[in-house]
């Protein structure tokens, strides 16, 4: 498989707008071009990269995975031309990252000594606060970047403007009360006699929970409504109902009587770092803390639960 890799930043601007006609505006070409350049690279990877929907395109997981190498290209060649440009290339000044719990607290802070050591002037701000509030901190220039959950098996585009990074893919658990399955057994998920409990609805297990009673043709009535993971496994511990939770936001929570099971079917949260896709290859500063973020990510590995 021969790619060309001039044709990459076509697909890539078509994950960052979400579309065609975006990313011909942004490209400062014809769709009609943009199109073709897709299609050739489809011709030479032998797999579907783009799907057409009412709402406009969406990149199959090929695409997404190529769309992924693009930006690691991006990058690689923003960095070097950075290091051609001046003899010392020291990284100065302050980056703030929105985002939620559990990804700041497993991932993120444990990283920020070791950032400190490797670059002295770089200063990461977290901003822990809900993702519409971190959005518009995003377009009003008060947030630099954000960590972002969503459900991997569903379709969607990062919001018109915005650029996203994926840093990582982790398993959905099925959390039921201790004893109530087994995890080396085929569970029978329609069977479940205890409800579903109630998930803020903006919430990605909001999403991946209804798609999943979609496959199932579950009941829609819920128990409960939470929104803390510590509150849903109290809830789950009590007999009150069960749910499906990422695995990052189990590590460090007290798992007594509850089962965090992986089963089948279940999909994966998908965790991206979101910013303006115009600060793009005219930020050093932005560009340094988005790698930085991205290793710590990829260096994670998860601890068993239950």
């Amino acid at each position: 498989m021969e790619i060309d890799p001039r044709r990459l930043r076509f697909l890539l601007a078509i994950a960052r707008t979400g579309g065609v006609l975006a990313a011909a505006d942004e490209l400062r070409v014809t769709p009609s071009a943009v199109s073709q350049q897709v299609t050739r690279l489809e011709q030479e990877t032998g797999r579907t990269l783009l799907q057409r929907t009412p709402t406009g395109s969406v990149l199959t997981p090929a695409g997404l995975a190529l769309a992924e190498a693009a930006e690691d290209v991006e990058r690689a060649l923003i960095l070097a031309r950075e290091r051609l440009e001046t003899d010392v290339a020291e990284v100065s000044g302050t980056v703030r990252v929105g985002g939620f719990e559990s990804f700041f607290a497993t991932i993120l802070a444990p990283a920020l000594p070791q950032w400190r050591a490797r670059y002295p002037g770089l200063r990461i701000d977290t901003i822990e606060a809900e993702e519409d509030d971190l959005l518009r901190g995003l377009r009003s220039g008060g947030v630099d970047a954000l960590v972002v959950e969503l459900d991997a098996e569903g379709s969607y585009t990062p919001p018109r403007g915005t650029t996203d990074v994926p840093l990582l893919d982790e398993p959905w658990k099925l959390v039921v009360p201790t004893g109530l399955l087994f995890s080396t057994e085929v569970v029978d998920l329609g069977r479940l006699t205890l409800p579903w409990l109630g998930v803020d609805p903006s919430a990605a297990s909001a999403q991946a929970i209804e798609r999943v009673r979609r496959l199932l043709d579950a009941d829609t009535s819920t128990a409960h409504t939470y929104y803390s993971v510590r509150n849903a496994l109290a809830l789950v511990a009590a007999g009150e109902g069960i749910t499906l939770i990422p695995s990052l936001a189990l590590e460090a929570q007290t798992t007594e009587g509850v089962d965090a099971l992986d089963i089948p079917g279940l999909g994966m949260r998908r965790i991206v770092l979101r910013h303006l896709s115009r600060s793009r290859g005219r930020n050093a500063l932005l560009e340094t803390a988005t790698a930085l973020v991205r290793e710590a990510a990829a260096a994670f590995s998860y601890e068993p639960t239950g």
